[in-house]
């Protein structure tokens, strides 16, 4: 016949206590060993996505302080103009097309196209007052 006491011999031989070397966080090693793969997955994404990402936007708010009149940018919405006026420290009014002028927010200028270069006192040299046509 059947003996119900071997029945639940496996059940109660998986239940004896470990001994403290098997136990899960016994020693402290053990326990820095399972962070150390969480701490290089951090790790990863810091250098291949976090820092990269920083960078570029520290670039993108060093070059939208820097613009000035006469610079042809990029909107974010894909306008492609030349900045007429700087209002304040947020507005600009960029011409997109001959007497077509749209006052935008200075954020919203994704590139910068072209670089005016800085105008020459000496109207003789090439790039003075006297070779400008605007």
């Amino acid at each position: 016949m059947l003996d119900l006491t071997h029945l639940f011999a496996g059940t109660v031989f998986a239940q004896t206590p470990a001994s403290p070397a098997e136990t899960p966080g016994g020693s402290p090693s053990s326990i820095g060993m399972s962070f150390l793969p969480l701490l290089l997955i951090f790790a990863v994404f810091y250098m291949l996505l976090i820092r990269p990402q920083q960078k570029k936007l520290e670039e993108q708010t060093k070059m939208i302080k820097a613009l000035k009149r006469g610079d042809r940018v990029i909107t974010a919405g894909g306008i492609h103009g030349k900045i007429v006026k700087l209002e304040g420290d947020d507005n600009l009014v960029v011409e997109i097309a001959d007497g077509v002028q749209v006052k935008v927010v200075r954020s919203t200028v994704s590139m910068l196209a072209a670089k005016t270069e800085p105008v020459s006192t000496k109207s003789g040299e090439p790039g003075g007052d006297a070779d400008k046509k605007d």
